[in-house]
């Protein structure tokens, strides 16, 4: 392994142009700047110094590793920061991976709080449908556990689980979303069964496994949903309701700020549920604003829980 201390004494050579200046310029003998580049020449292999006139010049070699050396020493000093910050308990960054109604619903007030108790922290909140595949470096992450594909493992996040805390944080049921003129409109429940002849808004354009749960219970009472329309999203369907174009079907939590002229009517179905998962990366466990994140999303689900059914 190539020690960090010859790398920046590398660099420094590099940087002044000679020994003696970079063994000043570091608070060194020149011996000891001469020792570290010699040491770093044997670990590497090549010749990353040359004599011109009563000096040196890097080799083409010596360019390149400069210039990493500057890349990785960048890194370390990021790495030294986040210790310090740990030590201190700043903050730094936050990264949240959460599907949309979840961000929608969740992230602007548990953001406003992190941002209000750590006035250094910068939050980065990612959505999973909009990633080729979900990210497993996230620092939290919430995610859906149900689907119906036997290919997934219904207890973990899609990806590696190892080195992640994951629990449990609700149960959530679905509501199907009707205009207010609608005949059902003033039921206090609704079966997947009785909206068999209505005219159906897709909802989800990533086919991901809150539809799939839908589609199963759809198909377990006999039929398949007839789509007189598709929506890249949630807020759109509504809005697609709202016009008279048909009714929609979405958890309960994508319920959020319906327009006036829709109702939300819970789905009785036991099988319409979606189990709403969280997992935080054990190496940032003491780091004060992700466990503080993680008490606020614990917090929001906690008050969806009047909603839900387990």
């Amino acid at each position: 392994m190539v020690d960090l201390q010859r790398l920046r004494a590398f660099r420094m050579v590099v940087q002044t142009g000679s020994i003696s200046a970079a063994a000043k310029s570091l608070g060194y003998t020149n011996s000891a700047v001469s020792q570290q580049v010699t040491a770093l020449q044997r670990e590497t292999g090549l010749v990353l110094l040359e004599k011109r006139g009563r000096g040196v010049v890097p080799t083409a070699s010596g360019l390149a590793i400069a210039t990493g050396a500057g890349r990785v020493l960048e890194h370390f000093r990021d790495f030294e920061m986040l210790t310090e910050d740990l030590r201190a308990g700043r903050s730094g960054t936050v990264q949240i991976l959460c599907f949309s109604s979840a961000n929608r619903a969740w992230m602007p007030s548990v953001v406003a709080t992190l941002n209000d108790e750590f006035s250094d922290l910068r939050v980065e909140v990612d959505l999973v449908e909009l990633a080729a595949r979900r990210a497993t470096d996230a620092d939290i992450e919430i995610y859906i556990a149900e689907s119906t594909s036997t290919r997934r493992d219904p207890s973990a996040s899609d990806g590696d689980t190892d080195g992640y805390l994951v629990e449990d944080l609700l149960t959530e049921r679905y509501v199907a979303v009707v205009p207010s003129t609608h005949p059902l409109a003033d039921r206090a429940s609704v079966s997947i069964a009785e909206l068999e002849r209505e005219p159906w808004i897709d909802n989800d354009h990533a086919h991901g496994p809150c539809r799939e749960i839908v589609l199963s219970a759809c198909t377990a009472a006999g039929y398949q949903p007839h789509f007189r329309a598709a929506a890249p999203d949630y807020a759109t369907a509504f809005d697609y309701v709202a016009a008279g174009v048909g009714v929609t079907v979405v958890p309960r939590l994508g319920a959020f700020l319906l327009p006036r002229s829709v109702v939300p009517i819970p789905v009785s179905d036991t099988q319409v549920r979606r189990r709403i998962m969280l997992r935080s990366k054990r190496s940032m466990h003491a780091h004060p604003a992700v466990h503080r994140a993680v008490e606020l999303i614990r917090t929001a689900a906690a008050a969806e829980e009047q909603f839900s059914i387990s």
